[in-house]
């Protein structure tokens, strides 16, 4: 049989050599081939089957009559099972005995329910008897077996269950529970209204210890205690009687309405005993304990007296008692005394460690005597509070500091007395030594970066003598008082930029001195907060006021910021500004007296930007004011046309009058109070707006007359002749500088359209050639005239002729030789 299962390969059957090429296709003869192989070859299989066959018959004879035993027995099986189902099926015994197990187990089930109910109505009796037996119990007084009652009954009807799931009776129950309850509760709140009374007239809380309840006689508070405890009214029980005792105890006693004296007294009457706790005023009503000392003791003994007559030294009942009356009793002792005992100054710190100390002994006994918790740190308000003395300090004086800020600030005015109003009192001069000028000397400052003085606002001179005086108290602080004031002094300064710009917002508009003050403030402020960081001990600063320059030189190696050694370097050429000085070097000293941990955190330089912004915007929207009332001035000249006839030329006059008007009064208000360096360049600025508008205006003119230009130029020399003494102060100020970092500048370079309008003014009464001529050498070009005006200029005062064709060709040829050239 091996032959059957052996795989016959095609390739063996043929004889073609490339038969493994799969690409070659097979010849006619090869298929022929092929299929005769193939018959053979079955042929001989056939053959081998059958002979394989004919030699095993046995072994094949004796598998056949095997297989047909198991047929013959599976189909005897299949009849015996039918036969059983049809058996069953005709008897059902199954069905009988289903019925009878579901009837018993109806049958235990009926008689457990009856066994439940029969235990549930033994229940319901028993809960009716002892509510039967609580309303009893309360009617004859004795409540205590009736409030543990209600306790264990109140457990088994109110507590934890589902009311949903509970019998209809189980509710009439509970029901009657709360009436039970409720009318306990109104029995023993009355004992205890009837225990516990204030007498107003000999201002004494009276305490009875036998008490009567519906005519029984004789029952103790002690007893009515442990119900109230029993039923779970404790607190609701002692909340009347916690606020009685804060109401006429212990809020006199805090308030200080009068000194108390506390008489405690335990007597026998013919209503049984009772203790007394009985409030007089001191023989000596000005007797107060600054710690108070007196006022802790007068509460611990009213403590007591509640400890031992009221809640009988329990424990549970004294918690009870002090979580109903600490909070409000603290609150008092903090409103009325720990607050008004806050030290308002930064030496009085250390004095208030008594009274910390008192407060800390206070609640210790409270504790003792169980008044409040030992473990629980929430109770121990008073000494949170004190030991945040710190922090309410530094609040109050934050709020103090920042009122008087503020009123400072709104109450300043920005007038000037007549010191600042006369000649001679410049930044640069001395102040006179007379009653005004001592009064406003310290509105004359000196700035600590430059080599300038100038005149500040008494808002601005305040502001600052009280940021040195906060930044004083911060070295006399711990860090955290510190840290306050130092907020406080920023805030301040920061007050300024919200008032003052709001204030006088109406000032800020036109053209005034309040204006030029407030930007003077501002830059004053800002040169004063740069240099906070090396400022405020002047004690420290006499010992250097003779000290040699080597010293001085030392000082500026020590220096570690570099505009502070610019200054240092600049100043020691100045032995009049060496007080100055050496206020910078003291200033280091005073920085080394900050608290440890506040070095690194005091910051004020980011506010200097803020205030040198806010000072160059007010001079700058008072710049564009002045420049806006001069352009206006100017345009009723109506650009200077026909001069030659009287009524244009009254106008044009009145024009130029008025722009004198206008910088005279600017001259008045800036030369004054602004810094000089500040006056020089505003006014250059000013000027050169109306020179360079002027000269525009009369070159624009197409046509000027013989008679025009002289009018034209007589209304530049009236310019010029009422503005000689405004040029000369611009010029002054130059020459007058010490510090020159760059050659000394001349009014030309301050203002170039000065000599450009002062040649135009050469110009109107000058020959053809020589204005030519002046081209030529470039003299014109020097004083800032283009070539287009120059044409223009000779079209419009020269007729048409060759030599004027001539001179406009030279100009041009002279324009493009200087182009090819350059």
């Amino acid at each position: 049989m091996d032959v059957l299962f052996n795989s016959i390969d095609v390739r063996d059957l043929l004889s073609s050599p490339d038969i493994d090429d799969v690409n070659s296709p097979l010849s006619a003869p090869d298929l022929r081939l092929l299929i005769d192989s193939l018959q053979l070859r079955s042929v001989d299989i056939k053959s081998k089957v059958r002979q394989y066959i004919l030699s095993h018959h046995s072994e094949f004879s004796t598998l056949f009559s095997q297989c047909s035993n198991v047929v013959s027995k599976s189909e005897n099986l299949s009849s015996q099972v039918s036969d059983l189902i049809q058996l069953i099926s005709d008897h059902p015994i199954e069905a009988q005995t289903k019925a009878v197990i579901d009837e018993i187990l109806v049958k235990n089930r009926e008689e457990k329910e009856k066994r439940e109910l029969l235990g549930l109505l033994d229940v319901i009796l028993e809960l009716s008897d002892r509510l039967r037996f609580v309303k009893e119990e309360i009617k004859v007084g004795r409540v205590e077996h009736s409030a543990e009652a209600l306790r264990e009954l109140k457990a088994v009807l109110v507590t934890g269950n589902d009311e949903e799931k509970l019998p209809l009776v189980y509710g009439l129950l509970k029901d009657e529970w709360t009436e039970c309850f409720e009318e306990m509760q109104e029995v023993l709140l009355q004992c205890m209204d009837n225990a516990v009374w204030f007498e107003q007239e000999n201002n004494t809380v009276h305490l009875k210890y036998q008490l009567s309840i519906r005519g029984v006689d004789g029952i103790e508070l002690h007893t009515i205690l442990k119900a109230i405890d029993a039923v779970g009214i404790l607190d609701y029980g002692l909340a009347k009687v916690a606020d009685l005792m804060i109401k006429h105890v212990i809020m006199p006693v805090v308030s200080f309405r009068s000194t108390i004296v506390v008489e405690w007294i335990n007597q026998e009457s013919g209503n049984g005993v009772k203790a007394n706790l009985k409030i007089l005023p001191s023989a000596d009503p000005n007797v107060v304990s600054i710690d108070g000392g007196s006022m802790y003791s007068v509460l611990i003994d009213v403590v007591k007296f509640i400890t031992k007559s009221l809640c009988f030294e329990n424990s549970t009942w004294m918690l009870c008692f002090g979580k109903l009356t600490w909070p409000r009793m603290s609150d008092l002792i903090v409103s009325n005394f720990l607050s008004k005992k806050v030290p308002d100054d930064a030496s009085k710190l250390a004095d208030f460690q008594k009274i910390v100390k008192c407060t800390s002994n206070f609640e210790a006994s409270l504790k003792e005597l169980m008044f409040i918790a030992s473990s629980d740190g929430k109770d121990e308000r008073l000494s949170k509070f004190a030991d945040n003395v710190e922090v309410h300090f530094s609040s109050r004086q934050k709020v103090e500091i920042l009122a008087k800020a503020r009123n400072q600030l709104l109450q300043s005015d920005f007038r000037l007395s007549e010191l600042f109003l006369q000649d001679g009192t410049r930044r640069n001069s001395k102040v006179k030594d007379d009653d005004n000028a001592e009064s406003s000397s310290d509105l004359v400052v000196d700035l600590l970066f430059t080599s300038e003085r100038c005149v500040v606002s008494e808002a601005a001179s305040q502001l600052m003598k009280l940021v040195h005086g906060i930044l004083k108290d911060v070295c006399l602080s711990s860090s955290r008082v510190g840290l306050g004031f130092y907020h406080s002094a920023r805030d301040s300064l920061l007050l300024y930029e919200a008032i003052i710009p709001v204030k006088f917002e109406r000032q800020l508009d036109s053209i005034n001195h309040s204006a030029v003050l407030i930007h003077n403030d501002c830059h004053y402020l800002s040169q004063e907060i740069l240099g906070l960081a090396f400022e405020i001990i002047m004690e420290s600063l006499k010992l250097f006021i003779d000290t040699p320059h080597t010293l001085l030189y030392q000082a500026l190696f020590c220096a570690s910021n570099a505009s502070l050694s610019r200054v240092l370097v600049l100043l020691s050429y100045e032995p009049e500004r060496r007080p100055l000085l050496l206020f910078f070097i003291g200033g280091r000293i005073y920085r080394s007296d900050f608290p440890a941990s506040m070095k690194e955190l005091v910051v004020f330089a980011d506010l200097a930007p803020r205030f040198q912004m806010l000072a160059e915007e007010v001079l700058q929207r008072q710049i564009k004011l002045v420049i806006y009332n001069l352009k206006q001035a100017i345009d009723g000249a109506n650009g200077f046309q026909n001069t030659h006839q009287m009524k244009q030329y009254e106008s044009a006059k009145l024009s130029i009058d008025q722009v004198i008007f206008i910088l005279e009064k600017v001259y008045i208000i800036w030369h004054r109070l602004l810094l000089p360096s500040a006056y020089k360049r505003s006014m250059s600025m000013v000027l050169e707006e109306v020179f360079s508008r002027i000269a525009n205006d009369i070159l624009l003119l197409d046509d000027i007359a013989a008679e025009e230009t002289l009018q034209l130029q007589r209304l530049i020399h009236l310019l010029f002749e009422n503005l000689s003494s405004l040029l000369d102060s611009v010029l002054a100020i130059n020459q007058t500088g010490k510090l020159q970092e760059s050659p000394v500048q001349t009014l030309d370079d301050l203002i170039p359209s000065l000599q450009k309008l002062h040649k135009l003014a050469d110009l109107l009464d000058m020959p053809l050639k020589s204005i030519t001529a002046a081209w030529e050498t470039d003299e014109l070009i020097n004083h800032g005239f283009k070539q287009s005006e120059v044409e223009d200029f000779i079209r419009a005062i020269f007729a048409d002729s060759p030599l004027r064709k001539e001179c406009l060709r030279r100009i041009e040829s002279r324009y493009y030789q200087a182009f090819s050239y350059s």
